[in-house]
């Protein structure tokens, strides 16, 4: 992670011949791209799958074929922009962060070869699935009790009374830190998308670099308590042993930058990921309907759910030499960022796209999780969090629907994840499907 950032002006060389129509009218902070980010790309795919964004001086990826291309060729493009921040950072937010010391080093995300495949290996087995199914009866038994706060009241919250809070109290024990507050971890992370990944005004900018700071001197805390352990547990102690055996690749910057990039990763995106799931199928009350009859579906769905709605909809690559991609010669040192989004509503790819539809027969082909050496290694637990979620759910409110409510998305390139999301059900069968009934 770092707060430098470079623009690359678009040649004219390089632009495409589409260049000057509709992605002149187009913006990833404002207009339909949070509400719909594949409905507001689709001029790009069918015309101008590569083109260059002036607001934020990227070129911009669509198609499915290409965005594999680019997460795939690691001698082409680097990974170091990763978490950088999309918009520079003003010389105010840098003396905020300097007051923290602020000083991340390259981990998994943002590390290049050869590097990145020696701490990747080194990484993996803490998310095998050996190591990540235990956590199963915690996740179920940790839903259940937030669903207990509410089954009562016919009317909730979704992200307020159980996806706040959930995801992060499992990314949390998953990380081996589980006492820690999970209302201040949830807002610092947050501060980390909205400087990282948007376009904050210049006040909201400094909040953001405050609460940057904050939680990269949380995770100096966390790390410190941690290393004083023999065998300290989770991942962030799984990497203070492998610093003991590697210092050199594991410094004291590595693991706090990985308590912040793993906190937020590890919740950021399922918590937004099962609110994205649950308002696709509640507008779709005959899948919802069928996953209640028959929760063998649920995996299924969960991978449509992933490609129709995923969390992650854009990533970010720079150009090392001059490359083709999609027709289109992106120069070297360019900006890249490739948008999942839309790559997963590719009409060569899927038929009819717009159609949510669990039964489609390559729904698996989706690039939510990315594609080739960094694709993420935390897609298993992932999937079995929303697995569970979706079980819980489905077995104690069945009759769950959608209140009438207009949805708002955070402005940013990267994360989707509805900031409400009102549901009401009928209390009386909703409470005789106690958590006892599991």
């Amino acid at each position: 992670m770092t707060t430098q950032s470079t623009s690359n002006a678009a040649p004219a060389t390089g632009r495409c011949p589409f260049a000057g129509g509709a992605g002149n009218e187009f913006s990833f902070f404002k207009g339909g791209y949070q509400q719909d980010p594949a409905g507001s790309l689709s001029w790009a795919r069918a015309n101008e799958p590569v083109f260059h964004d002036e607001e934020t001086g990227y070129w911009v990826v669509t198609r499915h074929e290409d965005v594999k291309k680019v997460f795939s060729d690691s001698a082409s493009f680097s990974a170091a922009i990763t978490l950088a921040p999309v918009t520079p950072p003003s010389q105010e937010a840098g003396e905020i962060l300097g007051k923290y010391a602020f000083g991340p080093t390259p981990v998994l995300v943002d590390s290049d070869q050869p590097v990145h495949r020696k701490i990747r290996r080194l990484n993996a087995p803490v998310f095998m699935p050996e190591n990540i199914d235990p956590l199963e009866g915690f996740i179920r038994d940790t839903t259940n009790t937030y669903i207990d706060r509410f089954v009562d009241r016919g009317h909730a919250d979704l992200i307020a009374d159980l996806l706040w809070d959930l995801p992060c109290l499992i990314a949390l024990e998953f990380l081996g830190v589980p006492d820690e507050d999970v209302d201040t971890v949830r807002l610092l992370a947050t501060s980390m998308t909205e400087f990282l990944w948007g376009q904050p005004s210049p006040e909201d900018e400094l909040r953001a670099a405050d609460g940057l700071g904050k939680f990269w001197a949380m995770g100096g805390r966390i790390v410190e308590k941690l290393k004083e352990l023999e065998n300290p547990p989770g991942w962030i102690g799984h990497t203070i042993k492998l610093q003991r055996e590697y210092p050199d690749l594991f410094p004291d910057s590595y693991l706090q930058t990985n308590v912040m990039g793993g906190t937020m990763a590890a919740h950021e995106t399922t918590t937004n990921a099962t609110a994205n799931a649950l308002v696709t199928l509640l507008r779709n009350p005959e899948q919802w309907d069928a996953i209640c009859r028959d929760p063998s579906l649920i995996p299924s769905v969960v991978e449509e759910c992933l490609r129709h709605s995923g969390s992650v909809v854009a990533w970010r690559r720079k150009a090392k030499t001059d490359v083709e991609v999609g027709g289109t010669i992106i120069p070297e040192g360019a900006k890249v960022l490739m948008v999942i989004g839309s790559a997963n509503y590719d009409e060569q790819v899927f038929d009819a796209p717009d159609d949510f539809d669990p039964e489609r027969p390559n729904n698996g082909e989706h690039v939510a999780f990315g594609h080739g050496p960094h694709m993420c290694l935390g897609n298993h637990l992932a999937r079995l969090e929303m697995r569970v979620f979706l079980e819980e759910l489905t077995r104690r409110l069945p009759g769950m629907r959608l209140s009438d409510q207009e949805f708002r998305y955070m402005a940013n390139t990267s994360f989707r994840g509805p900031e409400e999301l009102r549901v009401s059900w009928d209390v009386a069968p909703a409470a005789a499907r106690g958590s006892a009934d599991a």
